[in-house]
């Protein structure tokens, strides 16, 4: 494979002088868990990020949450855990709408400058590096999860 990437979210690393590993796979995979197949990771190690609302507050942010690629969010726990009443999934329309990126390539690292609140399994804090999209399907970055938290500011719940 001899493409050349560069995304946004490659591009933010590079302008903060973070080292990561690129994982091209075919970007007719939009399941986590294969991606962590196609790139040699446990799945419990390759991030997907899900773009959830909460529900009956129209004017609070989106979130995104990272998960493992072999883990449902459980939205009940999830809603509890951020103090939230209720929380929905965005459908895939609403997400894409919402990020400007298609399923499958969402990644808090492409949204910096956007109006998201981020949060991330705290079973990331397990490994050193975990891989997560690149914002862009067929691209999953991998890189230290310090430096995930880092730069999107993201917060460490129970999923």
């Amino acid at each position: 494979m001899a493409k050349r990437v560069r995304t946004q979210a490659m591009r933010v690393l590079d302008a903060h002088k973070i080292t990561y590993t690129v994982h091209l796979f075919p970007d007719t995979i939009h399941n986590a868990e294969e991606v962590a197949a196609q790139i040699g990771l446990p799945a419990a190690q390759v991030f997907k990020t899900l773009v959830v609302l909460r529900e009956n507050e129209p004017n609070a942010h989106p979130l995104l949450v990272m998960v493992p690629a072999n883990q449902e969010l459980n939205l009940r726990h999830f809603s509890h855990e951020i103090d939230a009443k209720a929380v929905r999934m965005a459908g895939h329309d609403q997400a894409e709408k919402l990020t400007g990126l298609k399923v499958g390539g969402i990644s808090a690292l492409a949204l910096l400058n956007r109006p998201f609140d981020v949060y991330i399994d705290e079973s990331a804090s397990q490994f050193e590096q975990i891989a997560i999209s690149a914002g862009q399907r067929g691209v999953n970055l991998q890189l230290k999860v310090n430096d995930i938290i880092q730069l999107t500011s993201a917060t460490l719940v129970s999923s």
